[in-house]
Order: C-alpha cells, then structure tokens, then sequence
C-alpha cells in the first residue's frame, strides 16, 4: 500500500480507501451479468488525518449528496467495461475533488461602480424609455 499524492503537501494513505465492486449497468453484454466491474470507493472525510482542517471542510462542503450523514464521501465508478478503469477513473476523481478543495477561495472585495458608469447606466435607460415611448399609438394632435 502506497500514498496517493494529491498536492505538493497533502497525500492520501492507501488504507485510508475502502473499494467494493459491484454489479454495473450499461455496456458489456452477457459480461455485464457476471462479472462486477462497478467500483464504489469511500473515503471517510471526517476521520482522514491526511487532510487539514481547512481543506476537509471545503470538501465536505463541495461533496453535497455524495457525502454520507456520517461523513464518509462515496463515489461511484461504472462508466467503463473494466474494473480496473473504473477504479482508475474513481480515484483520479477522488484526486481531482481534494485538489478542488485545497484550493483557498479568494475573498470578494466589494467595490462601487465609478461615477461615469453610473451616468452611463441612466443614459442608456433613457434612450431606451425615449424609444419605447415612441411605441405608443398616435395622439390626436
């Protein structure tokens, strides 16, 4: 058992992920009945010690539906014939979901919109009241 490198500082254990392999649906024919090519990986979030504070809360924010009440994240691998391409994909997305996380969200600085902007706005709505009043029926002049 290896260590699955995420980012320069943060890498996974092996041990850490608990693969089954189930039945899938989809592409395969008679093979598809006999053979369980589907991978589900969990990865318990909440209890990983690989992973900072910060970067598992982000996680968990990001893994919505696919996170368990207990805090175990499960994601689902059936797009390929293979178990062994299931199990690659599972995981490369497992992978690409951390380093989605890691990443610190910039804080929005808010800013007000400038003086000519606001003159330009005012202008543009009353050209536009101007043309749409020009719509109206004709009056008895």
């Amino acid at each position: 058992m290896g260590l699955i490198r995420i980012t320069a500082h943060i890498a996974i254990d092996e041990s850490e992920l608990e693969e089954s392999f189930i039945a899938s649906t989809g592409p395969g024919g008679q093979n598809v009945n006999k053979v369980a090519t589907a991978v589900q990986l969990r990865f318990d979030v909440v209890r990983s010690p690989s992973l900072p504070d910060p970067v598992r809360l982000r996680l968990i924010a990001l893994s919505g539906s696919r996170l368990t009440k207990h805090g175990v994240l499960i994601l689902t691998g059936r797009q390929f014939r293979t178990q062994e391409r299931n199990r690659a994909d599972v995981r490369a997305r497992l992978v690409e979901l951390i380093r989605e996380a890691a990443i610190i969200p910039r804080t929005r600085r808010p800013t007000r919109p400038t003086r000519a902007s606001k003159e330009r706005r005012i202008e543009a709505k009353k050209v536009r009241a101007h043309i749409k009043k020009g719509r109206g029926r004709p009056s008895d002049d």
